[in-house]
């Protein structure tokens, strides 16, 4: 991938140092002997030892205890295969993992790599972007080290025309690990805007390749500002904007947070193979701004008023307009008036 720089090796070293954090997790006074690890990897001792150390160097506090073995004190906020998937619970996505330092991209990267055959449920992360990418062709601002920048490959058999309904799967997902992991109360403004306290914390972008009657593959761009600083934020902001951190108070863990987001994507994304639209679309709807609400939508030139009523089977907004007329919006941007 030129240009961009992976955080971890080879997949031997990643599961090994997945393995190795699961373990030290998993012990009630978090001392593990080289014993312990050398049997559970199936390795040398040296070759635990050699583990460690790369894990130190990646920044984790890790002790050794005379005559009994290795404490882990302290695990830094770095975006690791390894640390991320440390307990990941998921049947897809997640299931394999790119991370980067950074890239200008994370859909970029995704597609590409969708089109050279990855498999459904891989997800490319990074710590900045340089062409972050938002809804209608506006970029996304993508500081290093403090948010979430993602990209899902899923390769559902679908009609090319169902593929809008994925983008609430991702609003969703981001609205149920912010209610996991902090004490905020998300909303989700149509399409794809999630808001905390009426600011802007995430938002989602889908790209999709696909033939005349279906999906080859839909890549889910996600971006949620976690511990944004104020002074990072642009001064021409479209929008009110925020992050986790400035509404709860104090900052989230990053890898916390994308645990909970793509178990909670996995699990929806589930679901929706199984049962369809229905229960995602209900699971977005109870988390609508917009729901029964007074709007205007900004729809290319034109400015269309009215009610908020629902959603349809393909996503489109539906709104009573004050004449009585029923409308269907398939993009555009919306302020709540009422």
């Amino acid at each position: 991938m030129t240009g961009e720089t992976i955080r971890s090796a080879g997949d031997g070293n990643r599961e090994s140092d997945r393995r190795i954090l699961e373990i030290f997790r998993q012990v009630h006074d978090g001392i593990v002997s080289g014993e312990t690890l050398s049997k559970a990897l199936n390795v040398s001792r040296t070759a635990v030892w050699k583990h460690i150390r790369s894990l130190r160097n990646l920044g984790y506090q890790i002790e050794a205890v005379p005559s009994r073995g290795y404490r882990l004190v302290g695990s830094p906020d770095i975006l690791t295969p390894a640390e991320i998937s440390a307990g990941l619970r998921v049947e897809r996505i997640g299931s394999h993992l790119v991370c980067l330092r950074e890239t200008e991209s994370t859909n970029a990267v995704a597609f590409r790599l969708a089109d050279e055959g990855a498999a459904e449920g891989t997800v490319v992360i990074a710590d900045s972007q340089s062409r972050g990418k938002g809804r209608l062709g506006r970029t996304w601002e993508s500081p290093n080290g403090v948010n979430l920048y993602g990209s899902v490959i899923l390769r559902p058999a679908i009609p090319p025309h169902h593929a809008s309904q994925l983008t609430f799967l991702s609003a969703v997902a981001v609205a149920e690990a912010i209610e996991l992991t902090t004490a905020l109360t998300p909303a989700i403004k149509w399409p794809n805007d999630v808001l905390v306290n009426g600011f802007k914390v995430a938002g989602t972008l889908n790209e999709m390749s696909a033939e005349t009657e279906r999906v080859d593959f839909i890549i889910l761009g996600i971006g949620v500002n976690i511990n944004m600083r104020r002074e990072q934020f642009p001064a021409d902001l479209r929008y009110p904007a925020s992050s986790l951190a400035i509404e709860s108070g104090h900052e989230i863990q990053r890898v916390r947070f994308i645990r909970s987001f793509l178990e909670a994507l996995d699990r929806l994304y589930t679901g929706y193979l199984s049962s369809g639209y229905g229960p995602l679309r209900e699971a977005w709807l109870s988390r609508s701004i917009v729901m029964g609400r007074q709007v205007r939508v900004a729809v290319g030139d034109c400015m269309v008023r009215g009610v908020v009523t629902g959603i349809d089977e393909i996503g489109a907004l539906l709104l009573r307009t004050v004449e009585g007329r029923e409308e269907r919006i398939l993009a555009g941007d919306v302020v709540v008036e009422d």
